[in-house]
């Protein structure tokens, strides 16, 4: 319980802080902030703490979960679709289908879902987290989910937009990083350039917070709240608890579990506003979704910490 109400201080004075900022500073400034975290902080961070992070065990385990948990949020949320068309008698535009799938499979395991791992579980069990994302969650978005943004959104402008997606995938710096970050665990490095990796990395993640903050300041819409609510429970209810409950016959248990589960309870990710965007899909929706979510978290956090 210290350890959560810590957290929450830090969680929600951090966001506060970028909210307050946002709200002052011009737009140039959270995308600036982005691009400095993108190229430059979280690749250092990712290299920093894989150093010191504990691979053994079925590791390679969590991304076929993040899989799993994407998959199983975009049928739940096709089949709630069916039902709501079902009893309304009203189909929903294909725009706000592509939304509300993607608000139900892609959560934000990076910028919000790194930092809780690390407060509550620790370093020691940070790789699982990473795993999770850059091999699961990261690939599942600007895979499955450019797909569904081609499938539901704009079609005549789709082919060149997926190129430039499969280019950025590519040329991902957090991708690399980790990569360096597995070949300079077998390299010695002096204490103090450790030390300064360390305090880097853990500045990139305050900076992520302050800029989940400030992107929030921007998020000014709250449209179809109902619909919202469906895709929300899917994504941050339903599915970390029935793949929870199955994360022990898969032989994980304990603090490995915990990050699983928290990775998968993750609120949507601002990835699916982006391909929102890209596609013309129904942008309102997603942003009501981005910024619901984060407000439940508060509530969802200690609730998977008690169940698991």
């Amino acid at each position: 319980m210290i350890n959560l109400l810590e957290l929450y201080v830090k969680l929600v004075g951090l966001v506060l802080i970028g909210f307050m900022l946002g709200r002052k500073l011009p737009s140039t400034v959270p995308t600036r902030l982005a691009q400095f975290l993108f190229w430059v902080g979280v690749p250092i961070s990712i290299i920093a703490f894989v150093r010191q992070a504990d691979l053994s065990g079925p590791i390679w385990i969590a991304p076929a979960i993040a899989y799993l948990a994407i998959l199983l949020g975009a049928f739940l949320a096709w089949l709630g679709i069916k039902v709501q068309t079902y009893f309304s008698k009203t189909i929903p535009q294909k725009s706000a289908q592509g939304s509300l799938l993607l608000a139900a499979m892609i959560g934000n395991t990076g910028y919000l879902g790194f930092p809780i791992t690390l407060a509550m579980i620790g370093k020691e069990y940070f790789a699982w987290a990473l795993f999770y994302d850059l091999l699961g969650s990261f690939p599942g978005a600007y895979g499955l989910g450019v797909a569904l943004g081609a499938r539901f959104g704009d079609n005549g402008q789709n082919q060149g937009q997926i190129t430039q997606v499969a280019k950025a995938i590519l040329v991902n710096p957090a991708i690399w990083s980790f990569g360096f970050g597995l070949l300079f665990r077998q390299i010695a490095i002096p204490d103090e350039v450790a030390f300064s990796l360390d305090i880097l990395a853990w500045t990139t993640v305050a900076l992520s917070l302050v800029l989940i903050g400030m992107r929030l300041a921007k998020l000014n819409t709250w449209v179809n709240l109902p619909q919202v609510g469906i895709s929300l429970v899917i994504k941050m209810l339903i599915v970390p608890f029935l793949l929870g409950c199955t994360l022990p016959f898969l032989g994980l248990t304990g603090p490995a579990a915990k990050v699983i589960i928290l990775q998968m309870a993750m609120p949507p990710a601002f990835a699916s506003l982006v391909i929102a965007e890209t596609f013309n899909l129904d942008r309102n929706l997603a942003v009501t979704t981005i910024a619901v979510g984060a407000m439940l978290l508060l509530i969802t956090l200690p609730m998977w910490l008690w169940l698991f």
